[in-house]
């Protein structure tokens, strides 16, 4: 039997990251290697094969057809490398352990993971609510849904992949939005805190460039979900993160009358660091796609003057 005619392994392997991640910083962060050495073995690979795989300006390389095509194949032909792999007894019927923030679980993730379950049904997932740390190991986490800052430094055990941007603002229910028409009819009105994140009121109005006079009822719950159903009963206006009133102002169950503001955070997916298995990949580039078909939130052209807004950066992701 002839042997085979084949590019360098690293090569393709380093090809087929930077093609299913669509940037290089986040195939070498896969595979424990420099942005450098990723752009260098794609070279290596369009050279030995003499054809362009890559084109565009060096910091949005983007893959040719012929590119697309080959980065296809490879993942598919690693897929099923992976899978032929001899596994540890009873890890073929592991569920995928995600953990997530409970309220962001409810709202977002669990009304579209019937499309994930759809796509792969040889993944089992199992969602763990948690809003703090966690170790992947100990807790035998696989995956962990958090929000973060862009520019908060770097984790040393976890890839990250952001993959839904941050919108926060006042919802009230329908019969209550009615009567806000401007900042002063939102003050007279009950205003909803949850005690997960008491601050978010006032860093919201650092943000927006206002100051609210003290509310003449404040009503406090345990638990984001909590909160909300209490603003779609009527009880109050919440702040509340666009990702977890998306499906209820889609719906007129709540109303966002002044709008929400731009943030600075992002809700991102972590997995070990380059130890990410097949079935983590998967939900997370499930993830990435997900948040990019997600909606703009509602404008905030109502709440300020133009130009007054300010990115929202939140504290902490006690979500």
């Amino acid at each position: 039997m002839a042997a085979r005619s084949l590019p360098p392994l690293n090569a393709l392997r380093a090809f087929e990251a930077f093609g299913r991640r669509g940037r290089m910083t986040l195939a070498a962060d896969e595979l424990c290697v420099t942005h450098g050495a990723i752009s260098r073995q794609i070279r290596q690979l369009e050279d030995h094969l003499g054809v362009a795989l890559t084109e565009g300006p060096r910091n949005r390389l983007a893959l040719t057809e012929t590119g697309l095509t080959l980065a296809q194949a490879l993942t598919q032909a690693l897929d099923q490398i992976e899978a032929a792999l001899p596994q540890r007894a009873g890890a073929g019927d592991a569920a995928l352990v995600v953990s997530c923030l409970p309220t962001f679980a409810m709202k977002w993730l669990i009304p579209r993971l019937p499309d994930f379950v759809a796509a792969h049904p040889e993944i089992p997932v199992r969602i763990v609510e948690s809003n703090g740390p966690f170790d992947f190991r100990a807790d035998g986490v696989d995956l962990s849904i958090r929000m973060r800052l862009p520019h908060a430094p770097p984790s040393p055990d976890a890839d990250v992949a952001p993959f839904l941007k941050h919108a926060v603002g006042p919802v009230a229910s329908p019969g209550l939005a009615a009567q806000v028409h401007d900042l002063e009819s939102l003050a007279k009105l009950p205003r909803l805190h949850t005690r997960t994140f008491l601050e978010s009121w006032a860093e919201w109005e650092a943000a927006a460039g206002l100051v609210l006079p003290p509310a003449t009822v404040n009503r406090q719950f345990d638990h984001y979900f909590y909160m909300l159903e209490a603003a779609a009963a009527g009880l109050g206006v919440a702040l509340s993160p666009f990702a977890f009133v998306e499906n209820d102002l889609a719906a007129g169950r709540l109303v966002a009358p002044l709008g929400l503001v731009p943030g600075q955070a992002e809700v991102c997916a972590l997995t070990p660091r380059g130890r990410a298995s097949r079935a983590a990949r998967r939900f997370r580039d499930w993830l990435v796609a997900q948040g990019a078909a997600t909606p703009a939130p509602p404008g905030s052209q109502q709440m300020v003057e133009p130009g007054a807004a300010k990115p929202l950066t939140l504290s902490r992701p006690a979500l």
